[in-house]
């Protein structure tokens, strides 16, 4: 596995990252050195004390710079949004990486499509939603290549990690392979497919349920897994505690500012982090105070129905494959799921799916999107499901769409934003349980807030603010991105589905 950034460039890593030589602390973890790490370190260690040494110039000469995103040279505004989402994935298309040198990229063998903007690879659960999009683009090749990297990922690393830098290799994103393979199999017309990723499905299920055997009363947790009543959660977890690379200074001046133990923090950012909600009051103690995260200590309703599928599809395509015995244990570990699901997880107070603290077992205090997760994958009963939807439709619809939650934190997962991926599990979730109305006029509003936007400046956004139709969404660690791959593929299979012209209000 290759060094993180802070490995290789020791002091001078964290002197760039400290001292802010750029806006952004992801630029330089993505730069590519000009020669070797010891060569520059060297050179470093020499002209550092120099009076006249200027830091910015020192890396501008050692490291070349990522490229900015490509940009399509039209205005985007006269164009057909359909048109310009095409164009758009031939823009966030890479093609199989070469093996560079002093590069925080890990190579993939297979093109790939990347979010746009900053995130200059590719991202886990990104991926799925784009996926969508480019099925109804037609571009199954480019689907086929992205399930085929995640799977060389799994074999590689033992699991597909937060994005293709090494210094997310401490962590994964929300398990969405098996429906990727799903998806694969359904666009191609040939379920035999699935039997192919197996091994691949079973090593990421490994992996999420590694430690699992050695739970007891006084060690019911371990990484990812954690022991309930008879049977297993998940939670989110990064396997390290220093300050993320690519977020460094705001990591640590967090960590100054607070009396918790640093390294309990920062795995608690990066655990968040991995659930692709960074960040969320979902994972505060405090909903307005980053220092209160807690993320560890938080089972998520989302994690959990993302396993029951992973559990349910390695089952079925065992079974399929005349492996019944080991068919029965995954169809058995779902079975347990489902009832935690059902039980733990749906709380009677709120008629909503919650987040539970793991060391009381009680649902947190911020309810989210992420209760449409067990609706999306047909875990809830029809009551829970009816109260879901009733509950969604009332109190998270805005004029722009579904907030995915209604706290007002500060924070980029909160309100007033609305995400595409929280968009479309919504949409299925109430398609399925019936609420066809309501569905339908979430994505509407969804679509008009899209649409809206892209008229005014030709943008497709990572993120739009929900309360007030067509502007951008508000908070985070950075700008909000243009691209943008999840709202693209969002937009347009409503769009596919709906009519690009909003009827519902």
């Amino acid at each position: 596995m290759q060094q993180a950034p802070d490995q290789i460039y020791a002091e001078l890593f964290e002197v760039v990252q400290s001292r802010h030589v750029f806006p952004d602390s992801k630029t330089f973890v993505d730069a590519t050195a000009r020669s070797s790490p010891d060569n520059i370190l060297r050179a470093f260690r020499a002209r550092r004390d120099d009076p006249d040494f200027d830091l910015a110039s020192f890396v501008e000469e050692y490291f070349s710079l990522p490229p900015a995103m490509e940009e399509v040279p039209q205005d985007a505004t006269r164009l057909p949004v359909e048109t310009r989402i095409e164009q758009l994935w031939d823009v966030l298309t890479r093609e199989a990486d070469d093996d560079v040198e002093h590069s925080s990229l890990i190579p993939l063998p297979n093109p790939y499509v990347v979010p746009g903007g900053r995130f200059r690879e590719v991202y886990y659960w990104d991926s799925y939603f784009t996926m969508l999009g480019l099925a109804d683009s037609g571009r199954v090749d480019l689907i086929d290549n992205m399930v085929q990297n995640f799977a060389y990922l799994i074999d590689e690393i033992g699991f597909v990690p937060n994005g293709n830098r090494s210094y997310f290799c401490t962590r994964s994103q929300p398990p969405y392979f098996s429906l990727m393979v799903e998806l694969l199999a359904e666009v191609r017309g040939d379920e035999t497919i699935k039997t192919r990723f197996l091994p691949q499905l079973r090593r990421e299920y490994e992996y999420w349920m590694s430690g699992a055997n050695t739970l007891s009363r006084d060690h019911p947790a371990d990484r990812h897994v954690v022991g309930i009543h008879d049977g297993f959660a998940n939670r989110f977890w990064d396997d390290a505690t220093i300050p993320r690379q690519e977020s460094y200074a705001e990591d640590v001046e967090l960590a100054a500012n607070t009396s918790r133990n640093a390294e309990n923090l920062y795995r608690d950012v990066r655990a968040a982090a991995e659930s692709g909600w960074d960040f969320s009051s979902r994972w505060l103690a405090d909903p307005h105070s980053l220092a209160t995260i807690r993320t560890t200590n938080v089972i998520p309703v989302d994690l959990n129905s993302l396993m029951y599928k992973l559990e349910t599809t390695i089952a079925e395509i065992s079974a399929a494959a005349g492996e019944q015995s080991e068919a029965n244990h995954y169809f058995e570990r779902a079975k347990k799921r489902r009832q935690l699901i059902q039980t733990l997880f749906f709380d009677e107070a709120s008629g909503m799916f919650v987040d539970i603290v793991h060391s009381d077992l009680r649902p947190t205090a911020t309810l989210s999107l992420a209760a449409a997760y067990p609706l999306f994958f047909g875990i809830a009963t029809p009551e829970q499901g009816a109260r879901v939807a009733q509950r969604i439709h009332r109190d998270f619809l805005r004029a722009g769409g579904w907030l995915v939650t209604q706290e007002e934190s500060g924070q980029q997962w909160d309100s007033p934003n609305g995400w595409a991926p929280m968009q479309w599990i919504t949409y299925c979730g109430l398609e399925r349980y019936g609420f066809h109305k309501e569905a339908r006029i979430g994505a509407m509003r969804w679509v008009e807030t899209n649409m809206t936007a892209y008229k005014e400046h030709g943008r497709l956004l990572e993120k739009y603010d929900v309360t007030a139709n067509g502007l951008a969404g508000v908070g985070g660690e950075y700008a909000v991105q243009d691209g943008f791959g999840w709202t693209n593929a969002v937009l347009l299979r409503f769009m596919n589905k709906l009519g690009k012209v909003p009827g519902a209000n």
